[in-house]
Formats: structure tokens, sequence, C-alpha cells
């Protein structure tokens, strides 16, 4: 024990190390991991200092540094410049991200799905394919040469949500989140740091979790990232980038403005940011606004998924990247990949080709603003983010009661929704919120039903 007593010192972490076992600094983390996992340390709380933990267990900074810094890159801690080093709120999210077996009584509003029930287009384009002469090619390996048409279909795509591109910088993925995690794959290191939202999509928590890239809360104001905080980190907080959703963001529903998107790209330039544009959700506005990338497009990385605006199933996604970034990003994406499905890539820009796809959004659309309308009539007495055209709400808790209480209530009610601490980053506090999926239940009576149990379980709150 060092001269100093700290008997009776105030600190909110007192650990008791056995100096026996090395090294020493794996001990100590390994006793705050467990100490998080079983509660004795609750998210938010803040750490004491590292040279006063240090003075207090009698051993070098550097072993203290060294332990906080494996936690770190576990996301079990989160530390912010000025402010200290605190428990992540997300730090169990990856264990509670992974439940994918849910009870069949339950009402499904937590995914968000698009309705089921305008997928005929892709239906008789699919039978068409497979009527041709030379169908087999569709179950073989792609060459490069056969898609270079599909990536004028790309282009087309891409030019609809609000960005001008050619196919020189187009790349192909399966899925949006197997663009993210090649993307951060190739762009970061272990240790690496990157700037999101306060809420931001699980899927990129975990691919950042693989990969050891450690996520920095960025403030938003209404809701939108602001410029300000994200200069500020990018002179403070050592970030080599941001991920960003400007159109519909997940979870909160919001959309960027054209101002921030403006000055988003424009800080991105002034410190060589690189910026991961999501545009999962860029179909889904009735007019496209311009992405950000057409304001830094030698900084952006602009990923447009289908699974939201067309069909879950078409695990197909469109990489626009910048030429300097496109050898790198590539060859991240093949070894993730091994290759696209021939029949999947072929699918899809016939549909886009044959403006097909316009069909389907439209009656995805109509399906949509169709489902809203009861969800507006249940839940006209809260705060309810959203749109008429957007498949998922961001719905503001009355009371005191959080977002996973009020999902744990909502379960044992039959209704899955999900709470803002699925998606909170870092030492953030979640809002009191969950994010309520409108087309995903099978049935409008089946939403109706869920929507009728919510407002039950609001109305005990209010």
């Amino acid at each position: 024990m060092p001269i100093n007593s700290f008997e009776n010192y105030p600190m909110s972490w007192k650990p008791s190390i056995d100096k026996t076992k090395k090294p020493i600094y794996q001990a100590i983390a390994g006793q705050l991991e467990q100490d998080i996992i079983n509660r004795a340390l609750l998210p938010g709380t803040k750490l004491p200092p590292q040279r006063e933990l240090a003075d207090y267990l009698d051993l070098n900074l550097s072993t203290i540094s060294k332990a906080f810094k494996v936690c770190e890159l576990k996301g079990l801690l989160s530390a912010t410049v000025g402010s200290g080093t605190f428990v992540s709120y997300d730090a169990l999210s990856n264990a509670y991200l992974l439940e994918d077996i849910k009870p069949k009584h339950l009402i499904e509003m937590g995914a968000t799905l698009p309705d089921n029930a305008s997928y005929e287009p892709l239906l008789l384009q699919l039978k068409n394919m497979l009527q041709e002469t030379d169908y087999e090619k569709w179950f073989g390996y792609g060459r490069p040469g056969d898609s270079l048409w599909q990536k004028d279909a790309a282009v087309k795509l891409i030019r609809r949500g609000g960005f001008e591109t050619t196919v020189d910088h187009i790349l192909f993925a399966n899925g949006g989140q197997n663009a993210i995690a090649a993307t951060l794959a190739s762009l970061c290191q272990p240790g690496d740091r990157m700037g999101v939202n306060q809420h931001t999509y699980p899927g990129l928590k975990t691919a950042a979790a693989m990969l050891s890239v450690q996520l920095v809360p960025i403030k938003s104001e209404n809701y939108e990232m602001s410029p300000t905080a994200f200069e500020y980190a990018c002179k403070n907080e050592n970030i080599k980038g941001i991920y960003l959703i400007p159109d519909y963001h997940n979870p909160t529903a919001c959309c960027m403005s054209v101002e921030n998107r403006k000055a988003i790209a424009a800080i991105a330039q002034k410190y060589n940011q690189f910026i991961i544009e999501d545009a999962t959700y860029h179909l889904h506005n009735d007019k496209s606004l311009p992405a950000v990338a057409s304001y830094a497009p030698e900084q952006v990385i602009y990923i447009a998924s289908l699974s939201k605006s067309i069909a879950p199933g078409l695990r197909l996604a469109y990489v626009s990247v910048p030429s300097r970034l496109k050898e790198t990003i590539s060859k991240a994406l093949y070894n993730l990949n091994i290759s696209v499905s021939p029949l999947l890539a072929e699918l899809t820009a016939r549909i886009i080709v044959s403006n097909q796809f316009e069909v389907i959004i439209e009656r995805h659309r109509e399906q949509t603003i169709r489902r809203n309308q009861v969800v507006n009539q249940h839940l006209a007495d809260y705060t309810c983010l959203g749109t008429d055209t957007g498949i998922f709400h961001w719905l503001l808790l009355p009371g005191k009661i959080t977002g996973a209480e009020f999902e744990i209530l909502a379960a044992q009610q039959g209704v899955q929704v999900y709470a803002a601490e699925r998606f909170v980053v870092g030492n953030s506090c979640p809002e009191r919120a969950v994010r309520v999926a409108v087309c995903a239940p099978k049935t409008l009576e089946e939403l109706e039903q869920g929507l009728m149990i919510l407002t039950r379980l609001l109305n005990d709150y209010t």
C-alpha cells in the first residue's frame, strides 16, 4: 500500500489485484471486465484517473494505461479528452444485439423491414431469367467483365439517391453491412477511432468491435450530427473518419439538412477525414437530397444497399469509392466476399435498368403510408419522430421509464420493439426512447394489435 492512505478516499472503483499473476495489466483488465459484466460498475460510471488508480494500487502508470486500453478496445470503456474515462453505456451491447431467436408469439415491431407485399416484379424477372437457355451461368462464379453493364445500373440507382458517380468508382458488396466492415478493415487499424452519432446502426457497432475500431460519439443538434462537434473531434479526439446515415437516420429517423451536409463535407476535406455515407434509406425520401458525397467526393465512401428499399433478400450493395481508395477497399471486399452472387447481381441490375425498381419502391411507399396512417392514429398523443414514408419511428417515452425497461415490458405483452440502449455509443447517455418498426408486422391487423398494446403501456406511464 502506498504511503498515502486511500482507505476512506472516495473512488468509484477500488480493485483488489493479485500481483503474483502476471502480466498485472491483464489481471486489472480482467477484473474491470468482470465488474462491468456483473454490474458492480454501471454504464456511465466515471473511473478514477489513471494516475490516482496507479497510486492506489502502487503500480506504474503505464500498467494502468495498458489495462484501460485493453478494455477500450473491447468497447467496455470510453475515454473523452478533458472529461476522463467512463464505463460505456453500450459495454454489454454485443451480447445484447446478438439475440437472433425470438419467441413466435411476439409481434415483430423491432426489425426494420419493408412490407412483403410488393415483390411481384422481382418474382417475374427471376422467372424470366431462369427460362433463358444459358440460365446455368447464374449459379457459377461471376467474372469481372460480366459486371460492366451492372455497374451502369449501380450508377443509375445511386443517381436516384442524390449522388452523381461513374462506373470506374463502383464496387460490389454482399450487402451494406459487408461493405461497412470491408471499409473499416481497409481504412482502419486496431485501436483507431471513428466518429459516429450518439445513437447509431448496431451493425456498425458490431463490425467496429470485431475490428477493434473505437467509436467516438459526436454530439447532435436536433438529432443531426453537429458540424461544430465534428470539427472539435477532428482536433481533439484523434478520429480518422466518421459514419453517417444522412437520409432517415437509424434509429432516430431524422434527415440531415442540406446546410449540415455541406458543413460536414467541408470539415472532412479540411481535416482529411474519410466519411462512410450509408445510403440504406436514401430511396425512402419523396425527393432525394444531395448526398454528402456530392460535396466531398474524394472523402466519401458511398454505400447504396437494397435490403430496406427493395427486398431484404437482395444481399447486394453498390459502393462508390474515391479513386485513391478503390484498390484498398476492393481488396478488402474480395477477402470478405470471395464473390458477389451472379444471380442476385443480374436480377438487381435488370430490375433497375428496366425501371421496375421504381414500381417496387412506389408500392412499398403506398403500403408504408397506409401503415403510418394507423401509427399516427394510435400514437397521436406521443412524440413519435419520423415521416409517413419511413419504415420505422423513434418513439420518445413518457415519464421516467427507460427504453430498456419499456422493451422488456412490451415483450412481456407480446410486442418486440428495440430500445435506445441497443443503439447508444460509448459514454453517451441513451435517450428514453424505442425504435418502432412500421412494416415488420405481417398484416395491418397485426400492426394495429401491436400498437394497441404499446399505447396501453404508454398510458400507464403518462
